[in-house]
């Protein structure tokens, strides 16, 4: 089995871990929630451990030893070593007004940092409006976090991770607020506030603003990228999964993705497309094509359901579906000359939650 078909079949299938680890990963909360970080190889990726796909995954993990290694297997025979990365130095600290940094941001991957500002959207919770693959909510419920991340904590948050972590990029994702601007105001403010303290590159995301002059309020304060995430292509997709956020049509969000390349530049932009949640493979592959063409990253992920949430019994995309997908956006990806290492921060760059990178590299290797 190659690395690349490897790591596609664990972001599928999940994995299990032996229940005598003490740092299983994290539950609950926005981004890659459920999921613990690996490494295979010079590879890191996201895998999920607590959802109910990995309970039946074929997948198991060993305990890791003093060094962070374990040897996995699939259906019982041996597979080969990985490393989990060790536990955040800058998660023993807290903020000036006494909050533990581990409530504020999160260790992505092994070194980016990541965090929700809002805690909250304005569509959670409501049936008729709210993303049903969505659990924002659920680590503010657990007391894992606090609503609203200030300005002044994020910039010491940031410190202590570079210093203490090396980490190397800054990736800062929020709910969507009942303003018009869908939360660029409070990113704006929690950027110019690192940015005064730490120099980290920054992705921020959030929805497309009513104001497309955001942009560049927020390239002004040091942004690097912005995502803004479609998470489905097909209308009619987006307004059976998602019926809040499907109110802002995709042909608002080209428009968006359009502005955001003039300010940002090619490959700094890009979207979310969750594979699985009911685009086809034609769909997501247009899609990408469209995207590039103006300059928009598409970073397929595959859909991860997540307990405690609507979709938390749905299906992961078959592997085969997404080694399908993934090869031929990951072509697509470099002719367009928009790859994920010219990325200056973000997810593409991190590229843990997907294997998207390995099939770029499998595409540059090919043509050269």
């Amino acid at each position: 089995m190659t690395t690349a078909a490897l790591l596609t079949e664990l972001q599928a299938f999940g994995l299990r871990l032996d229940t005598s680890s003490t740092d299983v990963g994290r539950k609950g909360g926005a981004g890659p929630t459920d999921h613990r970080a690996i490494r295979v190889g010079d590879t890191t990726i996201m895998v999920p451990v607590h959802n109910f796909a990995s309970v039946h995954s074929p997948y198991r993990s060993e305990k890791p030893d003093d060094l962070g290694v374990a040897r996995i297997f699939k259906n019982d025979e041996f597979v080969g070593e990985v490393l989990f990365p060790k536990q955040a130095r800058f998660y023993g600290q807290s903020t000036s007004d006494g909050v533990p940094f581990w409530k504020i941001a999160q260790l992505h991957s092994h070194n980016v940092l990541a965090t929700t500002v809002l805690q909250n959207c304005v569509r959670y919770g409501d049936k008729s409006t709210s993303c049903q693959f969505c659990a924002i909510g659920e680590s503010l419920k657990s007391n894992k976090t606090i609503s609203y991340k200030r300005p002044f904590q994020l910039a010491e948050v940031a410190k202590a991770a570079v210093e203490l972590d090396g980490v190397e990029q800054f990736v800062i994702t929020t709910g969507t607020p009942s303003t018009p601007d869908r939360g660029a105001k409070v990113l704006y403010e929690s950027v110019k506030a690192i940015k005064a303290s730490v120099n980290i590159p920054i992705q921020v995301q959030c929805e497309p603003p009513d104001d497309f002059s955001w942009f560049q309020k927020l390239k002004d304060v040091g942004t690097e990228a912005i995502g803004m995430h479609l998470e489905a292509a097909d209308e009619e997709v987006r307004k059976r999964i998602m019926p809040g956020k499907a109110e802002v049509p995709v042909s608002y969000y080209m428009q968006a993705f359009k502005a955001a390349v003039e300010v940002f530049g090619r490959g700094q932009v890009s979207t979310y497309l969750l594979a699985g949640l009911g685009d086809t493979e034609e769909t997501l592959i247009n899609i990408s094509k469209e995207l590039v063409a103006i300059g928009v990253y598409p970073f397929i992920v595959p859909f991860v359901p997540v307990k405690g949430t609507p979709l938390e019994n749905y299906r992961t995309p078959d592997k085969n579906f997404m080694q399908r997908v993934l090869s031929q956006v990951g072509e697509i990806i470099t002719e367009g000359n928009i790859t994920s290492d010219k990325m200056k921060a973000g997810c593409g760059k991190c590229g843990a939650c997907s294997t998207l990178k390995s099939f770029e590299k499998k595409a540059v290797h090919q043509a050269a």
